[in-house]
């Protein structure tokens, strides 16, 4: 390479790296340092009763390793990763498909699907507990007119974590429509019209063509989806503070309570790295299991 040419490439260069700076300072100040900030106060005793931080080595992980209300709290995270993801997701892939459809009230049937994602988790999270306020919420008024009895389905163990699952799901499917509609809107039309002529039924060109031609959305999607599993908790304050007994409480929303409520920001700097972990690991998880089967256009 003569001199001509690489100093047009450094050229180059530097006016990328000059437009990347911006971008790479703010992720240095507000995420790389608070996460190693994070790290570092995790090794170290910092509550009300010790102004000055002590360190104690990797005393908050074994205290943390012990913690039968983190155990709890993390089979709740999982149980509602499971209950939403999937859930959402699938009824994302058919409302995208309805409001792709070619008929008059598309843009009414977009907007509607959409609606519930533009409106405030704090918001969803009032309206959803005047339905499932029991005796006169609506979901009460409901099965009294099938003459079923209402129930406590904020009250209950049993039933609140499926309440929770319901109302975010509702909440997030439209979100995720918008991906798989701009997906099936990048799909070439010669393929189904190709199909159509080989008389393939919907069924065969939805699993032959429109899914593998999703998958690269599906994938997005899914790692949108399983990150906001952990850190959906905005409902939590206004339904049920966690509980009863902790049975809706969730990772997040626990190092919250940790942090602000019980002030150990030792202990919760502990259940942060622990969340980052999780996170990371699932993310490098549905990455490299599904980039495998993924046909890019």
């Amino acid at each position: 390479m003569n001199k001509g040419k690489f100093l047009e490439q450094f050229k180059v260069n530097i006016y990328a790296w000059l437009f990347l700076l911006p971008s790479f300072i703010f992720l240095l100040l507000f995420t790389f340092y608070p996460v190693m900030q994070t790290f570092y106060l995790s090794f170290f005793q910092a509550g009300l009763g010790t102004p000055d931080p002590l360190f104690t080595g990797i005393n908050n992980y074994r205290e943390m390793m012990d913690d039968h209300v983190l155990q709890k709290v993390l089979t709740n995270n999982l149980w509602f990763a499971l209950g939403t993801v999937p859930t959402s997701m699938a009824l994302a892939i058919i409302m995208a498909l309805f409001a792709n459809k070619s008929i008059r009230e598309k843009s009414f049937l977009r907007t509607a699907f959409f609606y519930p994602t533009i409106i405030p988790m704090i918001a969803v999270a009032n309206i959803w507990l005047f339905i499932y306020t029991p005796e006169y919420g609506l979901m009460s008024r409901l099965l009294k007119c099938f003459g079923m009895q209402g129930l406590n389905w904020l009250g209950s163990q049993e039933l609140v974590m499926w309440a929770m699952i319901v109302m975010i799901i509702w909440k997030e499917a439209g979100y995720f429509m918008i991906f798989y509609l701009a997906g099936l809107q990048s799909i070439s039309q010669e393929l189904y019209e190709s199909a159509e002529l080989d008389g393939a039924s919907r069924w065969t060109v939805f699993w032959k063509i429109t899914f593998p031609l999703l998958m690269p959305t599906t994938l997005f999607v899914m790692i949108i989806a399983v990150t906001n599993s952990f850190k959906l908790v905005d409902h939590l304050f206004i339904m049920t503070r966690g509980g009863p007994e902790n049975a809706s409480n969730l990772l997040l929303y626990y190092i919250y309570e940790t942090a602000f409520t019980f002030w150990d920001k030792g202990m919760a700097s502990t259940l942060t790295i622990l969340l980052i972990f999780i996170l990371l690991v699932l993310a490098a998880v549905q990455f490299f299991s599904l980039d495998k089967k993924i046909h890019y256009n």
